[in-house]
């Protein structure tokens, strides 16, 4: 099998040689790839009601969220004013706020994340583990929305065909498991299929919470599965299904790399999965969205650099100025406005980046969360950052899940955690004393708008939140949990939970 890898690495090495001449100069790469994505909106009709006729007027076209845009995409038609290219369907995002968004997928668009696969996986061939068996399990979600039947549903969707096609032999795929409707079915059937995949070398999932999902759900039905399993697999792997805490280095001795997100909100997460595969290359996705490809994670760069040849990039820092590509300075903190090949021009898509350092010429990135997560329930207005660092302040070592969401009536917040060494109490009194920082929080609480802080513990929190966001429509791979909630969770899903885990 290695030296099928090692010809798959040189199929891609044209592409990664391309991209790594680009980094050498990102303001030539910068301009190309603008007057491309400028040449498509021209011919557009929404190019044209804006009277773009060059590149030169490119500073007419107005930088848009997705509200703006909305009105220009016709209702999931194929064909829409802010592209002359046919939609080959629509992807609906799953971010953690916001009403549900459509973003309409062009061929120019899913090759943009094609190339950037190549680019990725032609630098894990020559620089990473050394994979031999090439066995791979790419994220897979279950359409328990039936409306969601022309989503991608599979990590390899975004990919052209033929690359698809070359993949197929290495995938741990059960049939149609991508079909199942019912939650429980599709674990259960995904769990038999990565247990008899002993060779598994390579699992990609977007949130690392999806993959803790099914080990729990592993962990917990083991003699269901090893019953179905017992002419399927061996005895020894068999013996390691019974052991009280099921060691998964040795049910999956092959596995080289978990790739997941691994920042903001998913740090913690994934710091989860880093502990229980020591030795596991655990390598952040960079900064994967729905709308575009924007980062690509390169062990050679020693981090994350972002897709110049095919997106073309303008930043923003706090004080409303624009830069481009190569004029971002190490160290500063930038949110970013994208253009791509699918429509969407000056698109401020609500990412905060820092620049970590540079590699070859280009600037690495590193993903800081969403800009201005702000929740104001009563004027406290706690910000994203501020509460990231307050909990850090906590030294809550043994918790792998945190999230501190408002509720409404009384007006409060709640923090959830899976697992804590002190009591709720106590976490609480805390939670309460470093929160008051805040100015706006601490008045607020003095004067009564605020009710105390509480604090609810159970490892089975993440799990009940995934439940809940699925059916209210969210994509299960995607699924991201914000260290601060920015609207009030509902008295049923926090009943919901004090009930299931009461129940537990």
């Amino acid at each position: 099998m290695r030296p099928i890898i090692q010809l798959f690495g040189q199929i891609l090495a044209p592409t990664a040689r391309r991209f790594h001449q680009a980094l050498d100069n990102p303001e030539l790469m910068q301009t190309s790839v603008k007057r491309e994505i400028c040449d498509r909106l021209i011919k557009s009709e929404y190019g044209k009601t804006l009277g773009i006729h060059s590149v030169d007027d490119w500073l007419r076209v107005p930088i848009v969220d997705y509200d703006a845009l909305e009105p220009w995409l016709n209702a999931k038609q194929q064909q829409i004013a802010l592209t002359p290219e046919p939609i080959l369907f629509y992807e609906k995002t799953s971010g953690s706020s916001g009403a549900v968004k459509w973003i309409p997928y062009t061929q120019s668009l899913r090759r943009s994340f094609n190339q950037m696969f190549c680019v990725w996986a032609h630098d894990l061939i020559v620089h990473g583990p050394k994979f031999s068996t090439g066995k791979l399990y790419a994220c897979i979600s279950p359409q328990l929305n039936i409306a969601d039947s022309q989503t991608l549903q599979n990590d390899l969707d975004y990919l052209d065909g033929w690359l698809r096609w070359f993949l197929r032999p290495w995938l741990v795929m059960p049939n149609k498991l991508n079909r199942l409707h019912d939650s429980n079915l599709f674990k259960h059937q995904l769990a038999l299929a990565l247990l008899e995949a002993e060779k598994l070398e390579i699992i990609s999932i977007w949130s690392p919470s999806f993959l803790q999902v099914h080990l729990k759900y592993i962990q917990e039905n083991q003699d269901l599965l090893r019953k179905e399993l017992h002419n399927r697999i061996s005895h020894h792997r068999l013996q390691l299904l019974s052991e009280s805490n099921i060691p998964w280095m040795q049910l999956w001795p092959n596995l080289k790399l978990i790739s997941c997100w691994d920042s903001a909100n998913a740090a913690d997460q994934a710091q989860g999965l880093r502990s229980q595969f020591p030795g596991v290359l655990i390598q952040g996705k960079g900064l994967l969205a729905t709308e575009a490809p924007i980062t690509i994670p390169l062990i050679v760069a020693g981090g994350c650099v972002p897709v110049l040849d095919e997106v073309f990039f303008e930043f923003e820092d706090d004080a409303g100025s624009l830069y481009a590509l190569h004029e971002l300075n190490t160290g500063k903190e930038y949110t970013i406005i994208l253009s791509q090949k699918g429509g969407l021009y000056r698109y401020r898509i609500g990412d905060r980046i820092r620049v970590t350092h540079y590699y070859r010429q280009t600037p690495c990135l590193e993903f800081l969360g969403r800009h201005q997560a702000v929740s104001d329930l009563v004027g406290e207005k706690l910000q994203e950052t501020f509460v990231n660092n307050a909990l850090t302040m906590l030294n809550l070592q043994e918790t792998n899940f945190k999230s501190l969401m408002p509720i409404a009536d009384p007006p409060h917040y709640i923090l959830l955690l899976d697992s804590a060494k002190e009591t709720p109490e106590i976490i609480a009194e805390q939670l309460d004393r470093v929160l008051s920082e805040s100015y706006h929080y601490q008045r607020a609480r003095a004067i009564g708008q605020l009710a105390p802080p509480e604090v609810l513990i159970s490892n089975e929190i993440p799990e009940i939140l995934v439940s809940h966001r699925i059916h209210t429509g969210s994509i299960w791979g995607g699924i991201k949990h914000p260290i601060l909630a920015t609207s009030p969770i509902s008295n049923e899903l926090l009943q919901k939970m004090n009930l299931e885990i009461a129940q537990k």
